[in-house]
């Protein structure tokens, strides 16, 4: 149960949103492009703080959490599956490319690449389709988890009696979601993205106090107690099959293994970093982090901000899921982990370890930095929905708006939004599996085509929409005829028949306009299959120099990865008291930043 103590610090921290929203209202109000992209002035490290902050979520968070206590330091591969090493292949180049477009969404910038004939308008609408429906499943479904994770610490009898209307028990978690999602509303359309970026600089000092309290109450539980885990828990290196036996210590752990679907972790390793690697070859969906992208004022400090998102997200976030993960282990016997149907709910570690082990004080400090996760996620995935309804709908259809209107559809749009994302929410709840598996296909299907755009110049606006278009046909058959088998192992089938429907779709109509093709080349500099258009810029201007950088930003994407791997497991060996694997990783994050200095922060300005 809260204390006074804790409810005064999350009500200081709603308090200070309101007034981040009020305070910030008149200067997003001056145009569009303050009001989507903050005015394009934000200092990149302000970005990247707030990127990371989005990241930071309640839902990732338990997540995170269940891994490490189930798979140990082997967890920290685990999350290359979204790819969490995506943020490298953005920081190296991807950023500076998408950020030279200057444009102010995702769906705006097909018209750079494709121009604006028939093809191009069909990759409109395909894009901007797949960002609403993105936008909307987050919207839809994070409150719900909200506010099933507020219920556990403000139990509905404690509030009843100061509601003067009746909720349902079933109803409960909706009511505290759209509670804390009207905070959220509130800043993150009134301020727009200055607002959305300084609540998240707040939201993150928080939730950096609470990991490093986390992190040291874990950190003295260790020292104080004995650790029972299997053989291999301590180590991040694996063989063909995953050999952690939980038998003699926790045998519900060995069935919740069974279920992920983890045992043959060598393959599933594999298939993880092909897809990752292509992922993020792909480049940022249009959601959130895009925006956050196009928000920045240059395309070096694209590339600072992308990079400075792993250098303050890994070491905060692992201090505190190592930090809960230890007191889980070493405490086990006091968390409820129970649910209602007697089964053993491993999710439900972070609640109950919080409500365990958080000291009050911190323990309102520490539910005010997830409520500002949520929001934060929140008002990011809200403000991308905003850009793509308002940039790319209403006033691609209606170029001469005045600034007026601009404003109060602004507002319409967050609005519609959030309400009809709150009513999916309530009364089609049992599309939850529906949606974000829908996700799931449009992701399979995001990635050739996003590949192909960057790299090769006959690709073209139709292959774009029929690769879109058949890996989503693909993804919702592939999983019906093989329903036992895990996605992740299906993702190659729809990555083929994807690459066959660009390919079709490419030679299906003639190559997008030749000055089209020239001034994207000429503007973005990508490196890939674009001798022909080199060849007709050179004749045009003889000085000017294509990108051979392929090689260069591949040796600093590997280098990028190895450094973020390090600063995932740093702070895991130094809560578990490891100290001959930090002798090890500390000299190698060391050489690694010496060489990212040396051969991409050094050669942003001039690359």
């Amino acid at each position: 149960m809260l204390k006074i103590y804790d409810i005064l610090i999350i009500l200081l921290y709603l308090v200070s949103t309101l007034a981040i929203g009020l305070i910030l209202r008149k200067k997003a109000q001056q145009s569009k492009d303050d009001y989507l992209l903050g005015g394009k002035s934000i200092p990149w490290y302000l970005l990247g703080l707030s990127n990371a902050s989005g990241m930071f979520d309640i839902s990732g968070t338990i997540w995170l959490v269940t891994l490490m206590f189930v798979y140990g330091i082997k967890s920290a591969w685990i999350p290359w599956l979204w790819p969490v090493f995506n943020q490298i292949f953005l920081m190296v180049y991807l950023s500076k490319w998408l950020r030279r477009s200057n444009v102010t969404t995702g769906a705006e910038w097909i018209g750079t690449r494709f121009g604006f004939g028939k093809g191009a308008k069909l990759s409109h609408i395909i894009v901007v389709i797949f960002a609403l429906v993105v936008c909307l499943a987050y919207l839809a479904y994070g409150f719900i988890g909200l506010g099933k994770f507020v219920e556990i610490f403000i139990p509905w009898e404690s509030v009843s009696p100061y509601i003067p209307f009746t909720v349902s028990p079933e109803h409960v978690p909706h009511f505290y979601g759209i509670i804390f999602t009207l905070f959220a509303v509130f800043y993150s359309l009134l301020g727009g993205m200055s607002g959305i970026v300084w609540a998240d600089v707040i939201q993150f000092t928080i939730m950096t106090i609470s990991a490093l309290v986390i992190g040291y109450l874990g950190f003295q539980a260790v020292g104080a107690n004995n650790l029972n885990v299997p053989d291999g828990w301590m180590s991040p290196l694996f063989e063909w099959k995953l050999d952690l036996d939980w038998s003699t210590i926790i045998p519900e752990v060995n069935q919740k293994i069974r279920e992920d679907g983890f045992s043959l972790f060598t393959v599933f390793f594999m298939m993880m970093v092909l897809k990752g690697i292509l992922v993020s070859i792909a480049g940022p969906a249009p959601t959130y982090d895009m925006q956050k992208i196009l928000s920045t004022k240059s395309p070096a400090e694209a590339s600072k901000m992308s990079g400075f998102v792993s250098v303050i997200l890994m070491p905060i976030r692992y201090l505190m899921i190592a930090g809960f993960a230890a007191l889980a282990l070493i405490y086990y016997e006091k968390l409820d982990l129970l649910t209602q149907a007697g089964e053993v709910d491993f999710e439900l570690i972070l609640p109950a370890a919080i409500k365990q082990f958080v000291p009050v004080g911190l323990l309102g400090l520490l539910l005010a930095g997830l409520l500002a996760a949520f929001m934060s996620t929140f008002a990011g995935t809200l403000n991308a929905a905003q850009a793509y309804l308002v940039n790319d709908i209403y006033l691609r259809y209606k170029k001469d708006a005045p600034h007026k209107e601009v404003n109060l559809m602004n507002y319409i749009s967050g609005i519609s939004v959030v309400i009809i994302s709150i009513i999916l929410g309530l009364y089609v709840e049992n599309v939850n599996s529906i949606l974000q598996w829908l996700v799931s296909s449009l992701y399979g299907s995001y990635v050739v085509a996003n590949i192909l755009k960057w790299h090769w110049w006959r690709f073209n606006g139709e292959g774009f929409f029929w690769g879109m278009v058949t890996g989503i046909v693909c993804a919702m058959v592939v999983p019906e005829i093989f329903p036992d088998v895990l996605d992740l192992y299906l993702f190659p089938i729809i990555l083929v028949i994807s690459g066959i429907g660009c390919i079709v779709g490419t030679y299906s109509a003639p190559p997008t306009d030749t000055d089209v093709l020239k001034s994207f080349y000429t503007t973005i500099k990508p490196w890939g299959f674009w001798k022909p258009i080199d060849k007709l810029v050179k004749n045009e201007n003889s000085e000017f120099k294509g990108n051979d950088d392929f090689g260069l930003d591949m040796f600093n994407v590997f280098i990028g990865i190895v450094a973020q791997t390090a600063l995932v497991l740093i702070p895991m060996y130094i809560i578990f008291r490891q100290s001959a694997p930090l002798y090890i990783l500390v000299p190698i994050l060391i050489v690694c930043s010496v060489l990212l200095k040396k051969f991409w922060w050094n050669k942003l300005e001039t690359k």
